[in-house]
């Protein structure tokens, strides 16, 4: 009998998440591929992994970018006007709600404040599950990029209405926790309800050894060109305007644009940097050398919560230049292992960059640095203190021992 016990306590420690129904809503899972999907992504195969069942609800496409991760059902949907590559889901359908019934989650997860998101809190509430949300992304600041500023002060309301509603909200880093309680979600409990979620790299993908300077020949870059990286989806509110207008700012210096990435916007950054080299979009091993073989990552973006291009260019072991954000202050230490640039325009961008170029061993100790300080954002770990506030909540077996993480 004590051997049939010890057997099924060691079981329930590598199965930590045994028990754990999640049902987690998504605006986009896999139908294209951004920074937000891969921590959703990877944050369901830990899970599994782990012994959870995870049922995903999201819009989805005939060609998805990639296979899920989880049960996936498809959310009836419609595109975006003007940004066909999005969707938006109509909300949770007659068709959804049974599927949920028969699911029996015992926690909700929602990481899009959408219609399906907030349909999806409202029915998790009247369940009586634990409703968790997660902000990827600072969907308020993509007014300003759209000519929509006087739409902001009602879409924060709208937003601090969908996170109240939660029992746990995560943000990615301190800076953006504190930034939820300083806009009110503090009130009624709330501001002990903020956790952090962060975001984990992939250090073997994004490393120095993966740097290929045969490949950076073969695209037509001089060896004396040092190789100003930008990475992510080519759309306008990744402050692409700014990176433009500091790039031309730079031209007639040593330097070489890189561009990883594709999206709509790509057209508007050929016409102003016909110089720069276009990857389009890369993945795999062909991405972490791509990232690898530049010699600074420029991210110029305020929109994002974390910055995982940021993070991915640290652990490349590439010198970074990004606006003083929230995201990039969590991620940062300016002057140590990267640059931090107070005035978020060109003429500041340009000049930071300058100093860069003009400065190779500069460029190189903070590129070293970086990598060191990309070792602390360890995937298992973070999605293990996802797994964590699941069990707070009571969603999940009570008792887990940390080192099955």
């Amino acid at each position: 009998m004590q051997l049939a016990e010890r057997t099924i306590r060691q079981f329930a420690e590598e199965k930590p998440a045994r028990g754990l129904r999640l049902a987690l809503f998504s605006g986009n899972y896999n139908y294209t591929r951004d920074g937000s999907n891969q921590a959703l992504n990877r944050l369901a195969a830990y899970l599994i992994d782990q012994g959870a069942e995870v049922r995903v609800y999201s819009p989805t496409t005939d060609t998805p970018a990639f296979e899920p991760a989880g049960q996936l059902v498809s959310a009836p949907s419609v595109a975006i006007p003007g940004r066909g590559e999005y969707r938006l889901a109509l909300g949770l359908t007659r068709a959804l709600r049974a599927d949920l019934a028969q699911f029996k989650p015992t926690a909700v997860h929602l990481s899009a404040p959408d219609v399906l998101g907030t349909q999806a809190g409202k029915w998790a509430r009247r369940q009586g599950l634990p409703l968790v949300a997660s902000l990827h992304t600072r969907f308020e600041t993509y007014l300003s990029y759209y000519g929509l500023d006087w739409l902001r002060p009602s879409a924060e309301r709208y937003l601090d209405s969908f996170y109240r509603r939660c029992d746990r909200v995560l943000a990615p880093n301190a800076p953006i926790a504190d930034l939820l309680r300083e806009q009110g979600l503090s009130g009624e409990g709330l501001g002990e309800r903020v956790a952090i979620w962060g975001r984990g790299v992939d250090r073997d993908r994004f490393a120095p050894a993966r740097r290929d300077i045969e490949w950076r020949r073969s695209l037509g870059i001089a060896d004396n060109e040092v190789v100003v990286a930008f990475l992510g989806r080519l759309v306008m509110e990744k402050g692409l305007d700014v990176l433009a207008d500091t790039m031309i700012r730079l031209r007639g210096q040593p330097i070489r644009p890189l561009i990883i990435g594709d999206g709509p916007a790509r057209a508007f950054l050929e016409g102003r940097l016909p110089e720069a080299i276009f990857t389009g979009h890369q993945d795999g091993q062909a991405l972490g050398r791509a990232v690898s073989s530049a010699d600074i990552l420029f991210n110029p973006s305020v929109t994002e919560a974390f910055g995982n291009a940021t993070l991915e260019g640290m652990a490349a072991g590439l010198a970074v230049v990004c606006p003083r954000a929230p995201s990039t202050s969590a991620l940062v230490a300016d002057g140590q292992d990267g640059v931090l640039v107070p005035r978020a325009d060109a003429e500041a961008y340009a000049a930071a960059l300058q100093a860069l170029v003009s400065e190779p061993m500069r460029r190189l100790r903070l590129g070293r640095a970086a990598r060191i300080a990309s070792a602390r954002y360890d995937w298992r770990a973070i999605c293990a203190d996802v797994l964590d506030v699941y069990r707070d909540l009571g969603a999940a077996p009570a008792e887990r021992a940390r080192s099955a993480a």
